[in-house]
C-alpha cells in the first residue's frame, strides 16, 4: 500500500488533473492532520487551518521522492510544520497589533501548551502507526522464510555475550554485499561464509539463525521507524 502511493505521488508531479484528484481524494487525511495538530474539529471552508493544511499537502507531493519514506507520514509532517509556521506568524502578528486583545498571558501560555500537547500528541500516533505498517510489512517478508515473530522472539539472545555476538553476525552480513545478497536472494542464511569470515562454531550461528535472520531483513529493508524503535540495545 505505501509503496503504491509512493509510485502514484511521483507519478502524478506533472500532471495538473491527477495531482487534484489526488488532494481531493486524501482531503480527509489532511482535515485529521490538520485536527490532531490543533486538537479541535476543522471544517473546510471556515478554518484557515485547513487550507494551509492543503497547500502543506501539495508541497509535500512537489518535494517527495522514495529516499523520504512513507509518503502520508513525511506529508503529514510537512503539514504539522507548515501549521506550527502559521501559528508563530499569527501569535508575532497578534502580539503586534492586539488583535487578539481579550486573551492575556495566562490564555496565551494554556494555547501555546495545548498546541505542543497536540503536536507531541500527534507525532506519538504517526510513529506509532508507521510502525505498525512496518511490522505488518516485516511479517510477511519474514514469512518467506516461514519465521514468525515467535520464532525470533525464541531466538532473541537470553546473556549479553551473545547478543553481542548476533550483533557482529548480523553486522557482517550487512556490510558484506555478496553474502548480504545470498541471504536476500537465494533466502537462506550463509553459515559457512560467516564462519569462515568471524572464526565462528557454526552451531553458535544457527541457534540464533532466525533471530539473526530477523535482523539482516530490518537493517537492509525499509523498516526505519522499526529499526529506530529496536535499536538493538
Amino acid at each position: 500500500m505505501d509503496k503504491a502511493i509512493a509510485l502514484r505521488v511521483i507519478s502524478i508531479k506533472d500532471d495538473p488533473d491527477q495531482l487534484n484528484s489526488f488532494i481531493e481524494e486524501y482531503k480527509p487525511f489532511i482535515a485529521s492532520c490538520v485536527q490532531k495538530s490543533t486538537g479541535r474539529y476543522v471544517e473546510y471552508g471556515r478554518d484557515d487551518e485547513l487550507s494551509i493544511g492543503l497547500m502543506a499537502f501539495h508541497e509535500a507531493i512537489n518535494g517527495y521522492d522514495r529516499n523520504k519514506g512513507n509518503f502520508l507520514a513525511f506529508s503529514s509532517q510537512i503539514i504539522r510544520r507548515r501549521l506550527v509556521d502559521y501559528y508563530r506568524k499569527q501569535k508575532k502578528y497578534s502580539n503586534e497589533t492586539s488583535i487578539e486583545g481579550s486573551l492575556n498571558t495566562e490564555d496565551h501560555e494554556e494555547y501555546d501548551l495545548s498546541m505542543r500537547e497536540a503536536i507531541d500528541e500527534y507525532d506519538r500516533l504517526e510513529l506509532e502507526r508507521a510502525r505498525r505498517i512496518e511490522l505488518e510489512e516485516l511479517k510477511k517478508e519474514l514469512a518467506y522464510w516461514e519465521i514468525s515473530f515467535s520464532d525470533v522472539a525464541q531466538a532473541s539472545p537470553k546473556q549479553e555475550g551473545t547478543r553481542k555476538l548476533y550483533q557482529k553476525i548480523i553486522q557482517c552480513i550487512v556490510s558484506d554485499k555478496s553474502v548480504a545478497d545470498i541471504l536476500l536472494k537465494k533466502r537462506y542464511l550463509p553459515v559457512a561464509k560467516v564462519c569462515e569470515k568471524l572464526r565462528i562454531n557454526r552451531k553458535k550461528i544457527e541457534r540464533g539463525r532466525n533471530y539473526i535472520i530477523a535482523g539482516v531483513v530490518i537493517m537492509l529493508g525499509e523498516y526505519e521507524f522499526i529499526r529506530d524503535f529496536i535499536n538493538w540495545r
